[in-house]
């Protein structure tokens, strides 16, 4: 795997980085610029980094790359995505203790939390004195996107800058404490939190679904095929193993144990099934 400060300018590393990620040659245009061939080496040879040295980071890093962050394009430019670095060292240990699956995020020097947030455009509403007349599913829809958007792009910013980076999920587990600890107003939540810091050591790369699942022209090509899922389950597992079976006192042990097994483990309990109380509580309507 490449190493995403040093991305080769030639296109050699690109492409090894992507052969390795998707298993197949993908093919590098020539004439692309060496900034360019550097950028998307870094891009595709990235990897999730939960590793961090006992450095702080520049809280003055910190919010540049925050507002590169939100630099990112925006649903109708309706701005809706916030970002609440979490510096207070209560609110810290809060959060890190609501991660029990998560201890690594006690060691990132920088915690951040990305949020929706729909209540800025309602109060537009109100203070230009228009109707709010979208009150169904879409806002919601919009600012979470905004969110992910804004998510991206801070990880993209931060490693660009020699940080490493890892997103949080399990943070929506604790939807309405973190609410309450971060004063987040209704109409506003949290959709992820990231972990950043200066990396120690590299992270192993993921590989991902080959691309004739995920990439379609024209027409999307239906349900995916079990031949295609059961060659990545064997790439990965070579690549990259999983270090432990999920869920074994239910499931038992299978071998081989592949990504798509533990993915269907995963999903074979509930995930969160609170969440749509829990937004419908912040005031949106999902209809």
């Amino acid at each position: 795997m490449a190493d995403t400060g040093t991305a080769a300018t030639d296109g050699s590393t690109l492409a090894a980085d992507l052969a390795l990620r998707f298993g197949e040659e993908v093919a590098v245009p020539e004439g692309l610029h060496p900034q360019a061939l550097a950028t998307l080496g870094r891009i595709a040879g990235r990897s999730s980094n939960r590793r961090y040295q006992p450095r702080a980071v520049d809280p003055a890093l910190v919010r540049l790359l925050c507002a590169v962050a939100l630099s990112a394009p925006s649903k109708s430019d309706l701005q809706q995505a916030d970002i609440v670095v979490v510096t207070d060292p209560a609110k810290r240990a809060a959060i890190e203790g609501w991660l029990p699956e998560n201890p690594w995020v006690k060691g990132a020097p920088v915690l951040i939390v990305i949020c929706a947030n729909n209540a800025r455009q309602r109060a537009i509403h109100a203070l230009r004195g228009h109707a709010y007349a979208n009150d169904h599913l879409d806002p919601f829809f919009n600012a979470t996107l905004d969110a992910g958007i804004v998510l991206s792009a801070l990880i993209l910013a931060a490693e660009a800058a020699g940080l490493a980076t890892c997103p949080i999920s399990a943070i929506r587990d604790e939807a309405q404490k973190v609410s309450d600890l971060l004063g987040l107003p209704p109409y506003v939540f949290p959709v992820a939190a990231l972990a950043m810091g200066w990396p120690d050591g590299k992270a192993p790369m993921s590989p991902r679904l080959p691309l004739s699942l995920t990439v379609h022209e024209n027409t999307h090509s239906g349900a995916e095929v079990a031949e295609g899922i059961a060659a990545y389950d064997t790439r990965r597992e070579a690549i990259r193993p999983f270090p432990k079976q999920r869920d074994v006192a239910r499931f038992g042990e299978v071998q081989p144990y592949g990504w798509s097994e533990d993915k269907a483990r995963q999903y074979a309990s509930p995930q969160r099934p609170g969440f749509g109380a829990f937004v419908r509580a912040r005031g949106f309507r999902l209809e």
